[in-house]
């Protein structure tokens, strides 16, 4: 077995690496740029070497530098990760001329897998289903233009060394088929040194369901089931599950071998995975074989309790496979959610800054294990398994140059529904604070009716968000939960203000039992009792509620019990007093007043928020790449106005309405920060 090896990667998937390697008694070997000198993943390592400036292009994804690491080092073995140089046969090639193992496929198969266009063209001849499409190289945005028509819009123009969903756009007409060739040619040279692009048919309504496959140099292949990968925006993937909740066993068994078929076909040795589309019939086409390890990849070892990254390395090293297809047992359900630093109130735009609280939820190891060689599927009935892979801690920066994902947060249940449940108290319990990020979304996600009932499509956000995410308005009986635990949590503050030292004498404060809670509109009058266990609150309408848990105040996160049921909320102050409340998607203000008070209360004007509806406002930290329009032009609604850069992903900016340009304040080259002004209008 290897003594040493270098993980060409960053964040997350370096520490879940180095966690594999520590366990297999192997030294590791971090690079960093100067963005990361203090990143997580360079902590971890045994050592770390130094490999240039922040943009991936003058470091992570620079061949050379990452080979003379590797020469310092001295490591035997490079682990990929994904993204960066995983998918780059010329890298592989460097590492085999120099004699040091690559810890994914031989260079054939990435070659011929790796690249979109080729493998499209071996999956047609070895007659599996392919998507319709066009699988030459195009040159220039009217060609795009040309192949669109012909294919039949609405299509999808996709890099061909692309992945992450970086340099994938979905054209619906001529205008946008331009629009997308030019970004998605951008976006692919700055994240992969590779414009390629080609453009296929897309499927409307289809599920995007993937297979692991995990092959040996000595001729075996497996499946490990399949990821649930549907749920996504821009074509980046935010939720995924394992098994599919829509597959049957002989769809599954019919998609596994094809994959392992396929793979096979190439000389494929590693983990990889075989995507495809399947529609209404769970009829699949092949879409693209990604020759890495897949970022939820997590989702299948909690169900079947392979390491994967073990299983990488041992195949590297030249060893068979122990686990045979008749090993493979996929039990109980697991799901992942990706936490991005992106505002979900600003169309999910990048965010960046420093992540000054940042406390994941406590982890819970249980499931499979390895028995006598065998894989053992799954844990006990009723054990509930949580997982955070992260490459961030507390105190930490959130960069503009890499990928904005902050961690994956997992977890596993006997059942879908439990899993389910899980991850929405793992959610409510994850605190983030000083950037933008998802979780508000993701809770949103996790109590979707189509997302219960396992009925979503890769239109899903789309579908569901067409305006974008405003927030959730939570029902009458989350909002009663919450009304009761606050009032509870309001008396406990009280009574704490009333014993304060230091007050005059014949003053003594009393805490009443009646109060008036207001959130999201609704108000609540309550009646407390209190005993030495916790409270029960009563309604007007008579109806009650039995509260118990541990906050004080002070406390960020309250983990309560209403009824028996969990809830959990990250709590924060408002001005004027009260709660600022988050659970379940919702973000709320919440006041618990005497009714005295709440009858002032209403009485009170209301803040009226300044009116911005004239300006172009920067909805992000970012770069201007470019302004399309100039001060006197006339403007349509819809119309591209500029685009911002951030995080390797292109966000063009266009107009809500028809209007005027007064001013332009801003010009290709500028670097901007949040609600900067980019232009006015008349």
């Amino acid at each position: 077995m290897f003594n040493k090896i270098l993980i060409a990667n960053r964040g997350e998937i370096a520490c879940r690496v180095i966690k594999t390697a520590k366990k297999m008694g192997i030294a590791t070997v971090a690079i960093y740029s100067d963005a990361d000198k203090n990143a997580l993943h360079v902590e971890m390592a045994d050592e770390a070497i130094h490999i240039g400036p922040p943009p991936a292009n003058q470091s992570y994804i620079v061949i050379d530098k990452v080979m003379d690491a590797i020469k310092q080092s001295g490591a035997q073995a490079v682990h990929p990760g994904y993204g960066f140089l995983s998918e780059n046969a010329k890298f592989a090639e460097a590492l085999d001329a120099a004699g040091v193992a690559f810890v994914g496929p031989p260079v054939g198969a990435i070659e011929s897998m790796g690249d979109k266009i080729t493998s499209k063209k071996i999956a047609q001849e070895a007659k599996v289903s392919t998507v319709p499409g066009y699988m030459g190289l195009i040159e220039d945005a009217e060609e795009a233009v040309k192949i669109s028509n012909e294919v039949g819009y609405p299509v999808m123009i996709k890099a061909s060394a692309g992945g992450g969903g970086k340099g994938m756009r979905i054209a619906w007409n001529d205008d946008e088929a331009r629009e997308g060739f030019q970004s998605s040619k951008n976006e692919a040279a700055n994240s992969f040194g590779d414009d390629r692009i080609f453009i296929e048919k897309f499927i409307t309504q289809p599920r995007h369901i993937e297979i692991q496959v995990l092959c040996d140099s000595h001729g075996n292949g497996i499946y490990l089931g399949e990821r649930e990968c549907s749920i996504q925006r821009r074509q980046q993937k935010v939720v995924e599950e394992a098994p599919s909740p829509f597959l049957d066993e002989a769809t599954r068994k019919a998609m596994g071998e094809q994959a392992v078929a396929l793979a096979q076909a190439v000389g494929y040795a590693s983990a990889g995975t075989v995507e495809f589309i399947v529609d209404g019939a769970k009829n699949f086409y092949f879409l693209e074989m990604n020759t890495r390890l897949q970022v939820e990849h997590p989702v299948t070892e909690l169900i079947t309790g392979v390491d994967l990254v073990e299983q990488m390395i041992r195949v590297a090293n030249g060893e068979k496979l122990t686990i045979t297809q008749d090993d493979v047992t996929l039990t109980g359900w697991a799901i992942e959610n990706r936490l991005y630093a992106e505002d979900p109130y600003r169309g999910f735009l990048p965010s960046i800054g420093r992540l000054t609280r940042y406390r994941p939820p406590a982890e819970q190891a249980a499931g499979p294990m390895l028995v006598n060689d065998k894989w053992q599927g799954g844990a006990p009935a009723g054990d509930i398994a949580v997982r955070n892979d992260t490459g961030v801690y507390e105190g930490g920066e959130i960069s503009m140059y890499y990928d904005p994902m902050i961690a994956k947060l997992c977890t596993w249940a006997p059942t879908r529904e439990a899993a389910i449940e899980a991850m929405r108290v793992a959610l409510d319990s994850f605190e983030v604070e000083g950037i933008g990020h998802n979780l508000p979304f993701l809770s949103a996600v996790m109590d979707h009716p189509i997302f219960i009932k396992g009925e979503m499509t890769t239109a899903f956000i789309e579908e569901q968000y067409p305006e974008g995410f405003v927030g959730v308005d939570l029902p009458d009986a989350d909002l009663r939960s919450i009304a009761a635990a606050t009032a509870a949590m309001n008396r406990v503050k009280e009574i704490r203000r009333s014993r304060i030292s230091g007050r005059l004498g014949n003053h003594e404060r009393h805490v009443g039992d009646t109060w008036n809670v207001a959130l999201q509109g609704v108000n609540f009058d309550v009646t407390i009792a209190a005993d030495h266990d916790g409270s029960t609150i009563t309604f007007a309408d008579g109806t009650s509620k039995r509260v118990t848990g541990n906050w004080t105040p002070g406390d960020q996160l309250a983990d309560m019990l209403v009824d028996g049921k969990p809830l959990v909320m990250k709590v924060g102050k408002v001005s004027g007093g009260g709660f600022r409340i988050r659970s379940r998607g919702a973000d709320l203000k919440v006041h618990v007043r005497t009714p005295r008070q709440a009858e002032l209360a209403l009485k009170m004007p209301e803040k009226v928020a300044p009116d911005t509806s004239k300006l172009l406002l920067c909805p992000m930290p970012g770069l201007i790449v470019k302004v399309d329009v100039e001060e006197g032009q006339e403007v349509q609604e819809g119309q591209a106005l500029c685009t911002v850069e951030a995080m390797k992903m292109e966000n063009i900016l266009r107009a809500e309405k028809k209007g005027v340009v007064s001013k332009v304040n801003a010009a290709a080259g500028d670097s901007l920060a949040v609600d900067d002004i980019i232009m006015e209008f008349e």
